[in-house]
């Protein structure tokens, strides 16, 4: 049996969660969430939890056991707390400014490149080296995070780039270094 599959999930107070058919709709104070789960699991949605069960041991079916929990479980921590990724920004001359809703970025192009925040994703720059993206869908939040740091990912040789906060990046060394 799955680990991660068989813990129920809790359901905070303020959160509702409703299936019809195969879609599972979870609604809470940051906003609301819809996603289209595979008919093979079965979820049992109580007053205060969420259960899920495969019919049998099948390689799909033990697949799908975890990840269909995991995507349920984020659904319903995004919509009560939500998400956040904090970025860095490590070179001389690179900074961020927020303008309006959009996130402008300077690091060293030849043009500024913008990000404009989308549905439920907001943008916060504390220092012009520091962003944190918001949101209360962990897959938005993170494909926006994941494509800030494809402008200008971090180098290995004198570690410049656009990073993670927790990120490590491995130095290498030089030519001259023997």
């Amino acid at each position: 049996m799955s680990r991660i599959g068989k813990n129920p999930v809790t359901i905070p107070a303020g959160v509702t969660v409703s299936m019809d058919g195969h879609t599972v709709t979870v609604k809470g104070p940051k906003g609301e969430l819809t996603r289209e789960l595979s008919p093979n699991i079965i979820v049992e949605i109580n007053e205060s939890e969420i259960t899920f069960t495969r019919p049998d041991d099948s390689k799909e079916n033990r697949s799908l056991h975890g990840t269909t929990r995991s995507l349920v479980n984020n659904m319903v921590v995004g919509v009560s707390e939500g998400f956040k990724k904090e970025l860095q920004l490590i070179g001389v001359g690179y900074r961020a400014q927020l303008q309006g809703s959009k996130l402008v970025l300077n690091v060293g192009l030849s043009h500024p490149v913008e990000f404009e925040a989308t549905e439920g994703v907001s943008f916060e720059v504390p220092s012009n080296t520091q962003i944190i993206v918001n949101g209360y869908s962990k897959e938005k939040v993170g494909e926006l995070a994941a494509n800030i740091r494809g402008v200008r990912p971090p180098e290995p040789y004198k570690g410049k780039g656009i990073r993670y906060v927790d990120e490590y990046v491995i130095r290498k060394e030089g030519k001259t270094g023997k």
